[in-house]
């Protein structure tokens, strides 16, 4: 399977201190953490909106909003509270008020225990989009906490005792990480035959991608040329990685790496004249990529995308694009990164749970919820339909995306049909096998 953002395992130096804890609670402990008050009400205002009038439901949302990670989820916070902008005004939870809780975990392993124990003490619930969380999940674990977010931090989401954990962008994890046909089948489609594959050397999450995506290229009919997995975390100087690069002749590339890595890489192959027919990222479709002074690079190249394009356009597009005009100041014309959509979903998910259960919502009665679920897509923003009560500790029966290619004056659907992808029986990429 291959993966959407890989940070996974990552020992960084950063700036040690506790995380940053705002809008809307104190990480201190309170009542209305675990439960909520059995008053709640709701009123419509004039303009037809309900007003959330019950004792409040604080969710918490733990990202890296600075350090290596923030390049990646700095702005992602946007996704989340709007989406709990957006159930407010529909009435909150029951009339319960959700507040939202942000923690920074400063891309630094020796904050993320602070910074997911904060959570804990101060929310109901959490939403991670932190690639450390991995790190301090056996608190959430032991207290009890449901836990909603992406999936590509690390196994835990598929692995026992964390059934508390509900990943709402891929269901669950099967922790062997099976290798999968999608990214091999569509390089090989496109002209790709001889594959340089980079994965990042302290992130097993990675460096797992990486040598999943050789894989599946060569289980396609390719050569992997160029397989390395020893890139430092958040690194931007590939002149060697580029000769390496250049003398094994690849004709396509797929990075596991984040953005400032990938369009290195990328700058660093065209300077030392690799001929490069198909890449591949896995993230980069983003507004702030269009025009970027790395864009003529990546003209011509694809990029994934896991959630359903705004180009495309669904009830449920039209739902979130509306809200982010709405409550985070999206302009017409803008879409939101992969940080805020997997926010968005995250928070979706939490208050589909919170609204199962009941009209005083406990920790206990949102995972016995949840666990029940059997179709979830974010209200049409997947490609796939999700499975929790069956699906713990395995993939989905497909894994699908989006492709977008990066044209003359911005990003284009390669078609309106996601690209998909079945895991290979008997094949496992968790110990590098």
């Amino acid at each position: 399977m291959f993966r959407s953002r890989t940070m996974t395992g990552m020992f960084l130096v950063a700036a040690l201190g506790l995380p940053l804890v705002a809008a809307g609670c104190s990480s201190g402990g309170s009542s209305t953490a675990t439960t909520a008050s059995t008053s709640s009400t709701a009123t419509t205002s004039s303009s037809g909106t309900k007003a959330a009038t019950g004792s409040p439901i604080t969710i918490a949302y733990v990202s890296s909003l600075t350090g290596e990670g923030a390049s990646q989820d700095g702005s992602s916070p946007a996704g989340f509270t709007a989406r709990l902008d957006l159930q407010n005004a529909e009435g909150g939870i029951d009339g319960h008020k959700l507040v939202p809780m942000i923690i920074d975990d400063q891309t630094n392993p020796s904050g993320i225990s602070t910074a997911v124990q904060s959570a804990v003490s101060g929310a109901l619930g959490i939403v991670s989009q932190s690639p450390l969380f991995f790190l301090a999940a056996k608190y959430p674990q032991q207290a009890g906490v449901p836990v909603t977010g992406s999936y590509d931090d690390g196994p835990e989401w598929g692995q026992q005792p964390y059934t508390n954990m509900f990943a709402s962008d891929n269901g669950s994890v099967n922790p062997s990480y099976p290798v999968n046909t999608q990214i091999g089948d569509f390089l090989k489609a496109h002209g790709g035959t001889n594959l340089g594959a980079y994965g990042y050397g302290i992130s097993p999450s990675s460096s797992r991608a990486a040598i999943g995506t050789s894989k599946s290229f060569e289980h396609a009919g390719g050569t992997t040329g160029v397989l390395d997995t020893t890139v430092p975390f958040g690194g931007v100087d590939f002149t060697s990685a580029a000769l390496v690069a250049k003398q094994h002749n690849i004709d396509s590339m797929v990075p596991a790496l984040d953005n400032n890595s990938n369009y290195a890489l990328a700058t660093s192959l065209e300077q030392a004249g690799v001929k490069l027919k198909t890449v591949l990222f896995a993230t980069g479709y983003e507004p702030d990529t269009i025009g970027s002074p790395v864009w003529n690079t990546l003209k011509g190249d694809y990029f994934l995308s896991l959630f359903r394009p705004w180009s495309l356009p669904n009830a449920a597009t039209q739902q979130m694009q509306a809200a982010m005009e709405k409550y985070a100041g999206f302009t017409s014309i803008q879409f939101p990164t992969f940080g805020q959509n997997e926010a968005w979903a995250g928070a979706d998910l939490m208050i589909k749970g919170l609204l199962l259960a009941g009209p005083n919502p406990t920790r206990s009665a949102v995972i016995s919820k949840l666990r029940g679920v059997t179709s979830y897509n974010v209200n049409g923003l997947l490609p796939v339909t999700l499975d929790y009560a069956t699906n713990f500790g395995k993939n989905p029966p497909q894994t699908c995306a989006w492709i977008m290619k990066a044209e003359q004056s911005g990003f284009t659907l390669n078609s309106p049909t996601p690209t998909c992808g079945t895991d290979l029986p008997h094949t496992a990429t968790a110990s590098g096998s």
